[in-house]
């Protein structure tokens, strides 16, 4: 979207009005179209279109029927590209001209007066924040959609045991529904950073024009509450040139990507047939055109492939707008189709993560058994000792005495028999053995 020129007469691009007189290059056409991508934006922009054209009603610039024209004309253009009826034009560049001229030719006069006190550098702006707000209230109910699902599952195994790991080594025994509530944890996070993001991007760039604002006596408050946003912003060169909403908005998707990812990648680990503990079914699996034994999780591993495109979105726009002065360049087109892609990306990821929450079926009793494997109660073991009087570094020396014992005998920890613990440390009893247990090591703690 280039910035933005005067209303002058057609020439030769009757968007950049009258100062060419020769259309560009096909190659200068193509590199500066956007209507390809920046379609996206069709529903905010005829918002911004209508509060726009009912602040300049309010204010006298534009009469009463010309403001009621531009916006049953907008409507109707609305109506239009829903239905797919919508013709776009490549040489009218981006979808504000598209529009703009599907007005003028619906409505006449009044569909040119209503650019009057804007520029497309703070209509984009606008159009963007509030595509951007839209996804960001779209990807928190996602996101709240998948907590629940977290945590219905979590609740339902509550008290099944399975290994808990450090290194994905076996550590300590944990619950399953403890496990899978420690990504509600992240994803309450995530949406955390989401409503961060919102909160400092809800400021309204309208009339800020195309870098120095307006000298028409226009109502900034006005558009800014009829668009929803807490206030008008304050710098007109920043408001045409900031894209730190978009880069937020990546960040924290980068972020909640990560998230995402591990949670597959664990699922992955998880259907493997050396692990076991959960299944998944041929809703979210696929087969092998070689090997007709497999079920694989590739819904699992793509949700934690597109954590790539989400943080390559992120540096790529970080690119982008590294090194431009104030206010408007055109690098800035280069923004909306990474922020597109990373948000449909994360839709998607978000959507897929959820089904397979409430797909998967954990294998309970293998987890319980393998909760116990690699002396997974040698912490409950020191503990014990550390309650019996010996300081944690002498327990812990103690235990790993008895981890080697016990593994050379080729038994855990409660197949050592009393005596062979006792020629370890004199001060065991009996009650060791009320710890060494899967379910009483879950329930201490």
């Amino acid at each position: 979207m280039s910035p933005d020129a005067s209303h002058g007469e057609a020439g030769a691009n009757a968007q950049w009005g009258g100062r060419f007189s020769a259309g560009p290059a096909a190659v200068m056409a193509e590199i500066n179209a956007s209507i390809g991508f920046d379609r996206r934006l069709w529903r905010q922009d005829i918002r911004g279109s209508l509060a726009h054209a009912a602040m300049l009603a309010r204010i006298g610039v534009l009469s009463a029927e010309d403001a009621a024209a531009i916006a049953g004309g907008l409507a109707a253009i609305g109506e239009e590209i829903a239905a797919g009826r919508f013709d776009f034009s490549t040489d009218l560049e981006d979808i504000h001209m598209n529009i703009e001229a599907r007005l003028t030719a619906r409505i006449g006069e009044a569909g040119r007066r209503l650019h009057t006190a804007r520029s497309r550098n703070d209509q984009v702006a606008t159009d963007f924040r509030l595509w951007v707000r839209d996804a960001i209230d779209g990807l928190d109910g996602q996101t709240v959609a998948l907590m629940r699902a977290l945590a219905t599952r979590a609740a339902e195994h509550a008290a099944d045991p399975m290994p808990g790991f450090t290194h994905l080594q076996t550590a300590q025994p944990v619950t399953f529904g403890h496990h899978l509530l420690a990504y509600v944890e992240m994803l309450a996070r995530d949406r955390g950073r989401l409503a961060d993001c919102r909160r400092r991007m809800n400021e309204c760039p309208l009339g800020s024009a195309a870098l120095a604002g307006t000298s028409f006596p226009i109502d900034r408050a006005m558009t800014a509450a009829a668009l929803g946003f807490d206030r008008p912003t304050a710098n007109s060169l920043d408001a045409v040139s900031d894209r730190d909403f978009a880069l937020e908005f990546l960040s924290a998707g980068a972020i909640a990507a990560m998230h995402l990812s591990r949670l597959a990648e664990e699922i992955v680990i998880w259907c493997s047939a050396p692990y076991g503990f959960i299944r998944l079914s041929d809703a979210y699996t696929t087969g092998s055109s070689i090997m007709p034994q497999k079920r694989n999780p590739d819904a699992a591993e793509l949700v934690r492939a597109k954590t790539g495109r989400i943080t390559g979105a992120l540096v790529g726009l970080l690119t982008v707008m590294k090194g431009l002065p104030l206010a408007y360049a055109k690098d800035m087109q280069e923004d909306k189709q990474p922020v597109f892609d990373a948000a449909d990306a994360w839709a998607l990821s978000l959507a897929a993560m959820e089904g397979m929450v409430r797909d998967l079926v954990p294998d309970t009793a293998r987890m319980r058994a393998q909760a116990g494997a690699g002396f997974a109660t040698a912490t409950d073991l020191a503990d014990w000792l550390v309650r019996a009087g010996l300081p944690f570094r002498d327990a812990h020396h103690v235990t790993g005495r008895l981890v080697a014992a016990a593994e050379r005998r080729g038994v855990d920890l409660a197949g050592l028999s009393l005596d062979e613990m006792r020629a370890v440390e004199p001060r065991i009893t009996a009650d060791v053995y009320s710890v060494l247990t899967v379910e009483a090591s879950v329930a201490s703690r």
